[in-house]
């Protein structure tokens, strides 16, 4: 599923840190991941970054495009910030997305759980018809392996998004009818059926069938 492209790191000449600033570095290293939510962990990660490449809370938010307010309350965990936006603001500290959600990885943990109210709300194309994306992990290892998400529809949407990507795409169909198009044709998907195909090939809905559309969506990527 397709990004907007991420700025540029934000350029910042080095400078020898304060003392209260170091020290503050040092307590976010020490933040026990294990009793954070997954906002919290991202906002600890985030002002870890921005404090290691000693930038401000208005360098970063301009190199992001993002206000001042609204990445205190990322950093603070107070907010959700949309995937797109942590695209960005990633990319402003020098890492990519995925390294951003290693980092939120609790070092002794060998499974991951993402409870209902973690689960990132994020924003797609068709999100503004009433298209509702929820991220159900996020990648564990050096290299991004899959996306999982949980879509929900409605028959009001007079716009269907379109999408094109690396990899190959599975759906399974939880609830309702759809018509799907992928390339030239359109298949006919129903609830329980398991829908397989590459991700390179442009696809996304074509028609809705019934009231309400659920099906889950997973990328898997495939390794260089």
């Amino acid at each position: 599923m397709g990004r907007e492209k991420p700025k540029a790191r934000v350029q910042r000449a080095p400078s020898t840190k304060p003392k209260g600033q170091a020290d503050e570095e040092e307590q976010l290293y020490d933040k026990d991941f294990a009793n954070l939510s997954l906002e919290q962990r991202i906002g600890v990660v985030l002002k870890r970054r921005r404090l290691e490449a000693n930038l401000t809370l208005a360098d970063l938010s301009a190199g992001a495009d993002l206000s001042a307010a609204m990445l205190s309350r990322i950093e603070n965990g107070m907010a959700t910030a949309s995937l797109d936006a942590l695209e960005r603001l990633a990319a402003a500290v020098g890492i990519g997305l995925g390294d951003l959600f290693k980092e939120t990885e609790a070092k002794q943990a060998s499974a991951q759980l993402v409870k209902r109210d973690e689960q990132m709300e994020v924003v797609r194309v068709g999100t503004k018809y009433g298209h509702t994306y929820r991220l159900l992990a996020y990648d564990r290892g050096p290299t991004k392996l899959f996306e999982p998400f949980f879509i929900q529809m409605d028959k009001k949407s007079e716009t269907y998004p379109r999408f094109s990507h690396p990899g190959t795409e599975f759906i399974y169909m939880l609830q309702g009818r759809m018509e799907y198009r992928f390339g030239d044709k359109t298949y006919l998907v129903e609830p329980g059926d398991a829908f397989t195909f590459s991700g390179d090939v442009v696809h996304g809905p074509e028609k809705l069938l019934d009231e309400k559309i659920r099906f889950l969506a997973i990328i898997f990527y495939h390794p260089e």
